[in-house]
């Protein structure tokens, strides 16, 4: 949720005392990706928010914690919808996002790389983990969470606005236009 793939099997391994070292369960999990992750199906209301988007010229662009061989895997159906985006940066491949969420670098790394260089005060971040808002946060940036588990009431209460879906994104509390004049397809 929001860190690198070896810094998430640290804490598993830790937390759940697995008798393995986190490189070796971090190898494992890499062998499960490759069947699990390429059937990854998209958030309800994404792809209608990434048609809205980008029919109204906003920038976006996709800040993961994932490597690049890992989000290959999980987008590899979603192609053509994810060819709307500006650009996409892989923290857990990236060599300039030196520090894993919940610090600030994938964002700043992610807003750097717009043509126009926004200033991230300007940027919007839509994140489903407690990392992730934390680490949007320390950019100076405005949050939008969608948790995708249960998040303690601390954590929410840290975003600007807390959603259960991106069907429910108010865009317009940010200065885009709303969701609803889209009269864009979900997939």
């Amino acid at each position: 949720m929001g860190s690198t793939g070896l810094d998430m099997a640290k804490q598993v391994v830790e937390l759940l005392e697995v008798p393995l070292s986190p490189e070796e369960y971090y190898e494992q999990v890499k062998k499960e990706y490759q069947t699990v992750m390429p059937e990854a199906q998209l958030l309800p209301g994404a792809a209608k928010l990434i048609e809205h988007l980008h029919s109204n010229n906003i920038p976006i662009a996709i800040a993961t914690s994932s490597s690049q061989v890992t989000y290959d895997l999980k987008t590899q159906k979603h192609k053509e919808l994810l060819s709307k985006f500006h650009h996409v940066v892989c923290g857990g491949s990236d060599a300039e996002v030196k520090n894993g969420k919940p610090a600030p670098d994938i964002f700043l790394v992610c807003a750097s790389r717009f043509s126009e260089k926004p200033k991230p005060e300007d940027c919007l971040v839509l994140e489903d983990a407690p990392n992730g808002v934390e680490a949007a946060l320390a950019a100076g940036m405005q949050t939008i969470m969608v948790p995708s588990v249960e998040v303690p009431k601390d954590i929410k209460d840290k975003a600007h606005v807390v959603v259960a879906s991106l069907e429910q994104a108010p865009l317009e509390l940010f200065g885009l236009p709303a969701i609803e004049k889209c009269r864009c397809k979900d997939s």
